[in-house]
């Protein structure tokens, strides 16, 4: 149905060009002369002299040569068809002199005496429809080119929304399990602080389960809830944890994806050694010129691995997030843990 449709409004855009083009041969050629009979026929039959170049250049030589630049052979043809078209416009004059109502040469129209301004109006005609074709199908092509760019585009993102929604999700657990050994722990123990632990892990759910679904969360609110996080790893370490924790940020309403520098708190506490009684954790995060500069090391009796799920999830999501914004550096030595990212620029 769509293809029949399509057919007749081509049918009918073809019609009305050479209608108007009739129209306008037949005002032109009328000038000084008052055989108007004479008039229309000489227009009528220059309309399918015009034509015929003008529809193997369109469908022909322009698609099948022009297009596939075959220069050579789009040459040949084109001198070819230039000389049959030629060819019958003097055939065209020969028949309007001898045959059509006995007209003489000088009987004919002013402005169809003269063969070669035929000939230059034929083909300026026939370079108009040429030119116009060509700049069609470019402009389809073009609008085609976009299309399946932003269809490979909308597929992309939606393949990286896929992607890190799930590095998300895996954040959960893994934040869930490391948490309730944590209470568990407590619990064994009959602490008094498990219900505030409890209160504590309450709260960060709260910004995980919820705030953690925006794109992204204040800076500020990140680290409210890495501070929220560290107090309740000092329940569970007691005295036996040491963390150092500075920050200097000039704008705190400055945007961060949520949950992005977490795990590499997690990370610390997790893999982290108590060396001479104590595990040092020390944390510095500064923002200057909307530059986040995040440091984090643990003391550690061993090299540690970079490759545990919490690190590599966040390097997928780096990736994913900061592409070409970002520098992520792992050091890992018998005495020390050490994480440093940058953020080349965040957004208000």
């Amino acid at each position: 149905m769509n293809s029949m449709i399509k057919k007749n409004k081509t049918f009918t855009k073809h019609t009305l060009f050479w209608g108007l083009l009739w129209l306008f041969y037949a005002f032109f050629f009328s000038y000084n002369s008052n055989n108007t009979n004479f008039v229309l026929i000489f227009a009528t039959l220059l309309i399918p002299i015009t034509a015929i170049p003008s529809y193997l250049m369109v469908l022909v030589l322009i698609p099948k040569y022009l297009s596939k630049k075959k220069f050579s052979l789009f040459g040949i043809y084109s001198i070819l068809t230039f000389l049959f078209t030629t060819f019958c416009i003097l055939l065209f004059l020969i028949v309007s002199v001898s045959y059509i109502n006995h007209i003489e040469f000088e009987d004919l129209p002013p402005m169809g005496r003269n063969y070669a301004y035929l000939t230059i109006l034929v083909y300026l005609v026939v370079a108009f429809v040429s030119f116009e074709s060509i700049w069609r199908k470019n402009a389809q092509t073009i609008k085609q080119n976009n299309e399946l760019q932003n269809l490979i585009l909308n597929t992309k993102f939606k393949a990286k929304e896929q992607e890190l929604a799930y590095l998300k999700n895996q954040i959960h657990p893994h934040f869930l399990f490391n948490t309730l050994n944590t209470i568990y722990g407590l619990a064994l123990k009959n602490s008094k602080e498990t219900p505030y632990i409890i209160l504590k892990l309450s709260n960060l759910l709260d910004y995980i389960l919820y705030q953690a679904n925006k794109p992204t969360v204040r800076l500020i609110d990140e680290l409210r809830h890495l501070e929220q996080y560290i107090d309740l790893e000092r329940i569970r370490f007691k005295d036996t944890l040491k963390v150092n924790f500075t920050n200097e940020i000039e704008n705190q309403d400055l945007l961060i994806t949520p949950l992005l520098l977490l795990p590499f708190v997690e990370n610390a506490f997790k893999h982290g050694s108590i060396i001479d009684g104590f595990l040092n954790v020390i944390i510095d995060i500064s923002v200057i010129d909307k530059e986040l500069n995040f440091s984090i090391k643990n003391s550690a009796n061993h090299n540690i691995t970079s490759e545990g799920l919490g690190l590599k999830n966040i390097k997928e999501r780096l990736e994913i997030l900061y592409p070409n914004a970002h520098d992520l550096k792992i050091d890992s030595n018998p005495n020390w843990f050490t994480v440093n990212l940058k953020i080349n620029y965040l957004k208000h």
